[in-house]
């Protein structure tokens, strides 16, 4: 169920007082600092577009440059948690290494 209309974007508000100083920044300056979060939930507001935010997926941070299409998505959905390994085992090895020859 999505959040009411009423209420607006859920974003921490400790992310929010950083995404305001940041925004404060000269345009070189806003290239270069990295905003870290922990905060997966939080929602991409339209403030955040031209930032860069390090959203924490459980083990590293993952750099998320925000664009205007982002918005109204959450954090976590930038910054995948699990690493897909292909499928297969020997028999797809082999298989592989015979189109290579």
């Amino acid at each position: 169920m999505s959040r009411s209309l009423k209420k607006g974007y859920y974003i921490e508000e400790s992310l929010l007082k950083r995404v305001e100083q940041a925004k404060s920044l000269s345009a070189k300056e806003k290239e270069k600092a990295v905003i870290r979060t922990w905060s997966r939930a939080s929602s991409v507001t339209p403030e955040m577009v031209g930032l860069t935010i390090e959203v924490h997926n459980g083990k590293i941070f993952i750099k998320v440059k925000i664009v205007e299409e982002m918005v109204g998505h959450h954090l976590g959905e930038f910054a995948q948690t699990r690493k897909f390994i292909k499928h297969g085992g020997k028999l797809q090895r082999e298989l592989e290494k015979k189109q290579q020859v």
